[in-house]
């Protein structure tokens, strides 16, 4: 969503209009909220969070889904270790790095 300069508010003008601003933001508007000149809050549609929170949800499993899809390739490529010697390497490599 694109954001108009109308959107980005300061907090001193946030204080002293926030009914109006729920309002605007009830009807589909996003808000940004500043202090200091700086980007500070966003005040947005508790249902469009949800629905960011969902979508965050579900890339998260797809990035899940892609890194199991890539270990059975793996194990069909044959590039596997037995579980006990790799953590073993890898307990001697932070033991050699601790102790330089």
């Amino acid at each position: 969503m694109a954001f108009s300069t109308a959107d980005v508010i300061p907090l001193t003008q946030a204080r002293s209009t926030l009914s109006e601003l729920v309002e605007q933001v009830k009807a589909g508007a996003e808000k940004i909220i500043t202090k200091n000149g700086e980007s500070y809050v966003a005040l947005i549609d508790s249902a469009r969070l949800d629905y960011y929170h969902q979508l965050e949800r579900e890339r998260v499993h797809l990035l899940l889904i892609d890194e199991a899809s890539q270990g059975l390739d793996d194990v069909a490529a044959g590039k596997v270790k037995d579980a006990r010697s790799a953590l073993t390497a890898l307990k001697n490599r932070r033991a050699a790095k601790a102790g330089n």
